[in-house]
């Protein structure tokens, strides 16, 4: 039933409070400033705690805050190795995993609540669609548990098609879509064949084109899609069509210092090694002045990718010297960083044949997160020396 034009009148100021709320949470958000913006999104829910959207963006902001805490969000610096499949499982404190699942069970019921009573609400179906989406990355990235993610990334991808069915100009759809094509895409043929059980074909191509298209022209995933779609990039060797987009997130999110060190490497991987270490050296100053957002970057993440830039460019005393200040401090990184850095301080003593030094800095980096990819690298070199090809 439609609400008295009076009754609108009088709701209106609440409306728009709630959204600029809801605006300030996610520029927070996007600024890595995680605990701003939970508290954003729950004075948002507590003025309309019936909305699954607003319960969906604090389930996201628990988990987004967890993966920077454990320096998940952050891409293998220049290292030209592939984590897109395979991330060292996070391990989030009890309450944490109990109050995303809480909120996402909220939002869940919510949605259902709403499409009990009319099958084709289609906010009530996108938003149930993300619920099931954040969930699977939860399982994914943080649990690991592969089949569990399947199962709930096939359910929100059937919704968003279910969406796009009623509302073909619904551009935010077609984002789960997009990814899933690429994920998909990019699995090895064991794995994909889980995807065509579930109706997911896969195509790389046809992936990248369906994001690139929300980025263009999305409303409420436009972001996302542009953020995600740097990360194809960089899977896929495009760093050239990257640098614009990640220009523009550091345009709008100036505080988000991991977008400077992003277009860093971007430049390093288009052969660019000036402008690279140029914005990473742009961090450095910006921490020193005490710039907003800044004196939370650690030194060593700047010292790591200036050393992994200079390591790629054969400037190997330098990158010592960098990743060595890191090893230093390798009880306060994030566990990514710290492990790479052994792993690099080893390839560059193998390098200029110092062999037992390289050993050393090896079973450090394996002993050090056994289950990181750079420890898995680590090993293979114990038996043979790196060697750049």
């Amino acid at each position: 039933m439609r609400l008295p034009l009076l009754a609108l009148i009088a709701l209106a100021p609440r409306l728009w409070a709630q959204e600029a709320v809801v605006a300030d949470g996610f520029n927070h958000f996007y600024n890595l400033e995680y605990d701003q913006a939970i508290a954003d999104f729950e004075k948002a829910i507590a003025q309309n705690p019936n909305s699954p959207d607003l319960h969906n963006h604090l389930a996201q902001t628990i988990v987004f805050q967890e993966m920077y805490r454990n320096g998940a969000l952050e891409s293998e610096l220049v290292s030209g190795s592939n984590s897109f499949l395979r991330r060292p499982k996070l391990n989030p404190a009890p309450e944490t995993e109990k109050r995303f699942l809480d909120e996402i069970g909220k939002a869940m019921a919510l949605s259902q609540a709403r499409l009990a009573k009319n099958p084709n609400d289609t906010e009530a179906m996108y938003a149930l669609g993300i619920s099931y989406g954040l969930r699977s990355d939860y399982l994914w990235v943080v649990k690991k548990s592969w089949r569990d993610s399947l199962r709930d990334a096939t359910a929100a991808r059937r919704l968003h098609n279910r969406v796009s069915e009623l509302e073909p100009g619904n551009v935010d759809a077609r984002l789960v879509q997009g990814l899933d094509d690429y994920i998909v895409g990019c699995l090895p043929w064991g794995w994909k064949m889980l995807g065509f059980l579930v109706g997911i074909h896969g195509d790389r191509e046809k992936g990248i084109r369906t994001v690139q298209d929300v980025a263009r022209n999305g409303t409420l995933d436009r972001i996302d899609a542009e953020i995600f779609l740097c990360a194809l990039y960089r899977r896929e060797n495009l760093p050239r069509l990257a640098v614009p987009l990640v220009e523009d997130l550091i345009r709008r999110f100036p505080r988000n210092y991991l977008l400077r060190l992003e277009l860093s490497q971007m430049y390093s991987m288009a052969g660019d090694k000036t402008h690279a270490l140029e914005a990473a050296e742009e961090v450095a100053q910006l921490k020193t002045r005490h710039a907003p957002g800044y004196d939370r970057v650690p030194w060593e993440k700047i010292y790591f990718q200036e050393g992994t830039i200079e390591f790629w460019y054969n400037d190997l005393d330098r990158a010592l010297e960098n990743m060595k200040k890191v090893a230093t401090a390798s009880e306060d990184v994030d566990l990514n960083t710290g492990v790479a850095a052994y792993l690099r301080m080893g390839q560059i003593y193998d390098m200029t044949h110092r062999r037992t030094e390289a050993l050393e800095a090896y079973r450090k980096a394996i002993e050090y997160a056994p289950q990181a990819e750079a420890a898995q690298e680590s090993r293979k070199y114990l038996s043979a020396p790196y060697r750049r090809l």
